[in-house]
Formats: structure tokens, C-alpha cells, sequence
């Protein structure tokens, strides 16, 4: 007989049920997951030793240059997570009629891409209070941020963290997209 250590994640999971939590409605399999049932399968990989990288954004109309960016920054990490604006949050930081496309069909367009392991939707208008909560290894951002801009910057590297600026590819913007529609 002996010990073994478990994570607070796990005793959540464990417990969510018996505390009346609402288990996930995410499908099994799925790479959209509710945060409770990531921050499991996150501390699953990091016993494996794995580092996990995270990036988000609102990702209203998925382009190639949001393509790019997502595969670019899958090579930091084992496991790349995308933040996902929820609509009231794009709604407020992008103003009426946004967002274009519904958060869940966002939340399907990226889940597609073979180089997203995950999506999480947020609904604060920054993601400063995921950041806390996931803990990446690696915070990325495009270059249109300067790395002292990135939210959560301070965060990731108190503990050891990387945050990287990764320089973004072609001239693609959803709102100068939107504009000359």
C-alpha cells in the first residue's frame, strides 16, 4: 500500500458530482471543453511532463492569418489551448453587430484545425482570470502586441513562463475584412 499525490484539478473532477457541480456537456472527445473538464485533462499532461501553450482571441472570421498564427504557435507547446471570446464578450469589445459568427460555431471552426488541442470560451473582456487558472507554460500573442501589452504577461513569467510574440503572416485583419465588404 501507498501514496499517491493527486492534483487539485482532479480532486474537483472527482467531486464535482457529489457537490451537485454540473458534469460537461462537452462530447466525449471533444475538443471543446467546459474549463473544469480542461483543467483536468491539462494536469493529466503535465504528469506526463507535457507543456501546455495557450493563446486566445475572438476569432469572429477565421482566415489564413488566424491559421497561420494558430499553427505557429502549436510548435510551443505539446498541447496548444485557444481562449475563445464568447459573443457578449466580442459584442463589447468589438461593438454591435459583432460577433459575425455565434460562439459555438467559432468554437467548431477552430476545434477542426489539427493544430488546436483545445478551445475554452471566456466571457471577461480580457483573458487575465484563464491565464491565472490554466497556468500555460507558454503565453502567445501575435507581434501586433509588444510583450509588456500581452495581458497575463506578469502572471506566466512569475512562475517561470514564457510569453511569446509571434510575428503574424499576410495582411489579414476581420475588421478591415468587414470594412471593404
Amino acid at each position: 500500500m501507498g501514496v499517491v499525490p493527486i492534483s487539485w484539478p482532479q480532486i474537483m473532477a472527482e467531486a464535482s458530482p457529489k457537490c451537485g457541480r454540473k458534469r460537461s456537456s462537452a462530447a466525449p472527445g471533444s475538443k471543446i471543453r467546459p474549463l473544469d473538464d480542461l483543467l483536468v485533462e491539462l494536469a493529466r499532461r503535465r504528469e506526463k511532463g507535457q507543456k501546455v501553450a495557450f493563446t486566445n482571441g475572438c476569432f469572429d472570421l477565421l482566415h489564413p492569418g488566424h491559421v497561420a498564427f494558430l499553427q505557429a504557435a502549436r510548435q510551443y507547446g505539446d498541447c496548444l489551448v485557444v481562449g475563445l471570446n464568447s459573443d457578449r464578450s466580442v459584442q463589447q469589445l468589438k461593438g454591435p453587430g459583432r460577433p459575425i459568427i455565434p460562439q459555438e460555431d467559432r468554437a467548431a471552426m477552430l476545434a477542426a484545425l489539427e493544430c488546436v488541442d483545445y478551445v475554452v470560451l471566456f466571457d471577461q473582456l480580457t483573458p487575465a482570470e484563464l491565464i491565472r487558472t490554466i497556468r500555460p507554460d507558454v503565453l502567445i500573442k501575435g507581434s501586433d502586441y509588444q510583450p509588456q501589452q500581452v495581458v497575463g504577461r506578469e502572471v506566466v513569467e512569475s512562475y517561470g513562463g514564457l510569453v511569446v510574440c509571434l510575428p503574424i503572416k499576410g495582411n489579414y485583419s476581420t475588421t478591415r475584412l468587414l470594412a471593404q465588404a
